[in-house]
């Protein structure tokens, strides 16, 4: 999925004081009442104030609600789509709505700073995680993604403090896939074979001349059979030395893979330095399919 850092930002309130004055005096020089002296109280001077009920922050969205999402959609940070049925066609399903903390060391922040930013990219994936299962080894080779939405600034300022976290499935590279009933994906991939419809798959050998990523359930020639780790530094090792560090392994995989044939066929698809900045810090072993 594309991703899109937004700025932080420090919302700054503004109080505009109104000041209510006298008509001016007449004229005609007659004295003024005298104040109020301690233990008295002032005559009403029969001017009526009102004041306006304050408006209602913006509802948060559905806590189960499915959506018609493209991928042109995803890095938005926010959305306003109706929702649709999640028995009919949809192409993402909210997973969970949660409350934004915009309080920082005593200060409020803005809910598109850094520090909001950083509480929604770790707590959607940890909640896709728990919804659609599998080890991370799973979820790694699945096509299943996650996205999240906040208020805008404007929702925000009217008191809006909700966010949702929406999972999608990828068809292809930078198409969405239109996801079955919320019934059929809880804990989707604990079920025996479930990448052999919702894995990743490609077109053709990863490299090759018209190879493309796809989701397993469409025409395919190759599939990802495993993830292999290279390292947890924060520093990307280069492509040489990414390169290197899982060719053998996948290697031996797939010959162990191809029921003793003295001839076989893997790729070893190694993380570029964007994908490892993401916090990719691992590559695909793929084989024929």
């Amino acid at each position: 999925m594309s991703a899109v850092r937004r700025l932080a930002a420090v919302l700054a309130a503004t109080f505009l004081a109104t000041a209510c004055s006298s008509p001016a005096p007449s004229a005609d020089r007659s004295p003024r009442s005298p104040a109020p002296s301690a233990g008295t109280t002032a005559p009403s001077s029969g001017a009526a104030t009102s004041s306006s009920p304050a408006p209602l922050p913006p509802p948060p969205p559905p806590p189960h609600g499915c959506y018609r999402l493209t991928a042109g959609q995803l890095p938005r940070p926010t959305n306003t789509s109706a929702t649709v049925s999640c028995t009919g066609p949809h192409t993402a399903a909210t997973i969970f709505v949660g409350r934004l903390d915009t309080v920082v060391d005593g200060h409020a922040v803005a809910v598109d700073s850094s520090a909001v930013q950083r509480q929604l990219s770790t707590t959607c994936p940890r909640k896709l995680a728990g919804y659609v299962g599998g080890s991370g080894g799973t979820r790694a080779l699945s096509r299943f993604n996650v996205v999240w939405y906040s208020p805008s600034l404007e929702q925000s300022d009217r008191g809006a403090d909700w966010f949702r976290c929406d999972l999608i499935l990828f068809g292809m590279a930078d198409t969405l896939q239109g996801l079955p009933p919320t019934s059929r994906l809880r804990r989707v991939l604990d079920r025996p074979g479930a990448l052999a419809t919702y894995g990743l798959c490609g077109t053709a050998a990863p490299g090759a001349r018209g190879f493309s990523r796809v989701v397993c359930a469409r025409p395919h020639s190759w599939r990802a059979v495993d993830t292999i780790g290279i390292g947890d530094g924060p520093r990307y090792p280069g492509v040489a030395a990414a390169r290197r560090a899982g060719n053998a392994q996948c290697r031996d995989l797939a010959r162990s893979r191809s029921g003793g044939s003295l001839t076989f066929r893997y790729g070893w698809e190694w993380p570029t330095a964007e994908q490892w900045g993401r916090g990719q810090h691992f590559g695909y072993c793929w084989v024929p399919d």
